[in-house]
């Protein structure tokens, strides 16, 4: 069963998707969005989850380091139910913090240069929220 990844930001959403296994996440794309006009890219979304035969969709939760929810997470909850009313197929959370500062560290460590980081960040913080979902979900049933 495959299990979808997203980063879900303002203006992009990055994708992950794990192997058939459940056991490895890889990011493949970012979609491009505009909250503001009301384009979440949902198209684009749903022809990624037939491609790969998605089963469920893990949407990272932009927690606050105190454990509390803002801004962000607000709509971050109201993508996922815009996600679950187009897909028909199940979309949980899982917190995400520090996912991006962790995309950003390995981007740098690796050399990358701004410009190309900043396309790469949230398609690698995707496969980040996905692989520490798949590791939390086989831990548990070890």
């Amino acid at each position: 069963m495959r299990i979808m990844g997203l980063d879900v930001g303002s203006r992009t959403v990055g994708v992950a998707i794990s192997d058939a296994l459940g056991w490895t996440a890889q990011g493949i794309e970012i979609v491009r969005i505009n909250e503001d006009e009301k384009e979440f890219g949902l198209d684009r979304i749903g022809e990624l989850i037939k491609e790969y035969d998605v089963q469920r969709v893990v949407i990272g939760l932009p927690k606050n380091m105190n454990n509390t929810l803002g801004e962000r997470a607000e709509i971050t909850t109201k993508y996922k139910r815009i996600l679950e009313e187009n897909t028909n197929i199940p979309v949980i959370f899982f917190d995400e913090r520090l996912t991006s500062v962790i995309s950003n560290s390995i981007l740098i460590e690796a050399d990358i240069s701004r410009k190309k980081r900043k396309k790469k960040v949230d398609s690698i913080a995707a496969q980040i929220i996905l692989q520490d979902y798949l590791n939390k979900e086989k831990n548990e049933h070890e």
